[in-house]
């Protein structure tokens, strides 16, 4: 176990982008009760997720990271969940097929409820109430009850996480992920994007490929992978007492794990030094992710690898970089450079929404998709040139036929952002743009393969 270290021991640092609560005792009551409650996850699990990130680090696998923005109370519906899960699917079947490298599904589902606010409190007109942290903390709602900060609501939060892991169990292993199904993944209203005709024909190629290998034998009853699929959550690690209240011992190794999920990241907030984050992150087992952005300095970078992964373990950290279109190319080099001397192994992910928000003139915030693009080809162009691996993508999307982020395929409109704007917080790319940007993540792939077969040669 590290040194100095205990699930409290974070309360003993700089905590930023936490709620207060007025009513201290309701939050011991809740934590108390959480406590005693099963694990989300298991240690075990969390390990095989490591060992696979470790694949993905030295560029024999694929990362696929995505999720909703915010998960709401409101929106908690087993539809929503199958919807997003399938898309998911969609995602890391053209990655797989086009690519042609296994992919490591990591969802932002089961937890992704808390939110980082710039200021504790939110002014409209001449009235201020808390801000919204999100829904494990208090409701979106401008009125006093609802932004009322209240532990019970991480109690809820916990529940739907149970169920919603509960239910993506039974579509990853109960059949629904069987490669046979492929066809039927496509949603409805995805009918009118060029990119599911082309996903129709990769099915049907897939199909093919299925008939062939079961005439020689193999099917999804003697390879059970043709039929089930390993799919993993993730969230940032944010509400500090709910995450305390899920921390762990291993009852096989006596190491601590957070079981709120697999996989946890510490954003860009809150890994500054000194930072509770870190200082709880660093003494779980889990695989971690760090949030770098523009503002991230080398050294600074270096020296939080050395306290979250002091061990040097593969598949431990995650590196997702959130840089915007603009600023990617001139940003990341000096980090992968920077790790690149120190001799940490990360894996390298690219978050390509966070850096590129915009408000349109709608009033609405979106995210255009041809930035979304840049920043990926831009994020890709950068370690082709330094001889690093492009390893993971992460994006906040969903099922949903939302409009949200303009652009893509479906040319989304700054005057359609208002038909069906959803979100609880940042704008998600819909099913169909997800899957544009898969088919386009998976020729970037094939470049960077190209490239290396012209260096090995």
């Amino acid at each position: 176990m590290p040194q100095n270290w205990n699930p409290d021991s974070w309360k003993r640092f700089e905590a930023r982008h936490l709620p207060q609560y007025d009513d201290p005792s309701a939050l011991a009551a809740a934590e108390a009760t959480l406590g005693n409650y099963p694990p989300l996850v298991f240690a075990g699990e969390a390990r095989e997720l490591k060992a696979q990130l470790a694949e993905v680090a030295e560029g024999r696998a694929f990362l696929l990271q995505g999720g909703d923005c915010a998960e709401s109370f409101a929106e908690f519906h087993p539809n929503n969940i199958r919807d997003t899960f399938r898309v998911i699917l969609q995602m890391a079947v053209v990655l797989t097929f086009a690519g042609k490298r296994p992919v490591v599904k990591l969802g932002r589902m089961a937890g992704q409820f808390a939110k980082p606010r710039s200021s504790d409190t939110e002014t409209q007109g001449a009235v201020t109430l808390p801000s919204y942290f999100g829904d494990n903390v208090n409701a979106i709602e401008f009125t006093p009850e609802a932004r009322r900060n209240d532990p019970e609501r991480m109690i809820r939060a916990y529940s739907q996480a149970a169920a919603t892991l509960n239910l993506l169990r039974a579509f990853a292993h109960g059949g629904y992920a069987n490669l046979r199904q492929v066809h039927q993944w496509t949603l409805d209203f995805m009918g009118r994007s060029p990119w599911a005709d082309k996903f129709r024909n990769l099915a049907d190629r897939i199909g093919e490929a299925l008939d062939f290998m079961e005439a020689c034998g193999v099917n999804p009853d003697t390879v059970p992978q043709l039929k089930s699929t390993a799919f993993y959550t993730s969230h940032e690690a944010l509400l500090l007492p709910y995450e305390q209240a899920l921390a762990r011992r291993d009852s096989l190794t006596g190491d601590w794990y957070d079981t709120s999920a697999h996989f946890l990241w510490v954003g860009d907030r809150t890994r500054f030094p000194g930072s509770a984050h870190v200082e709880f992150l660093r003494g779980v087992g889990n695989p971690l992710g760090v949030k770098c952005g523009p503002s991230l300095e080398p050294d600074v970078l270096c020296t939080l690898l050395d306290t979250l992964n002091p061990a040097r373990e593969p598949g431990r950290i995650t590196l997702i970089g959130r840089f915007g279109y603009d600023k990617v190319e001139a940003g990341l080099p000096r980090l992968v450079r920077a790790v690149q001397r120190e001799g940490h192994p990360v894996l390298w992910s690219c978050d390509p929404m966070h850096g590129n928000v915009v408000k349109a003139e709608s009033g609405y915030k979106t995210r255009p998709f041809d930035r979304i693009l840049a920043e990926v080809r831009g994020f890709f162009a950068v370690h082709r040139a330094e001889g690093t691996h492009a390893g993971g993508i992460h994006v906040e999307m969903t099922g949903q036929d939302v409009t949200e982020c303009t652009g893509g395929a479906v040319a989304i409109t700054d005057a359609a952002l208002g038909d069906r704007y959803h979100t609880h917080c940042d704008p998600r790319l819909n099913a169909a743009q997800a899957l544009e940007l898969a088919f386009l993540l998976a020729e970037m792939l094939n470049l960077e393969a190209a490239d290396r077969q012209r260096d090995a040669a």
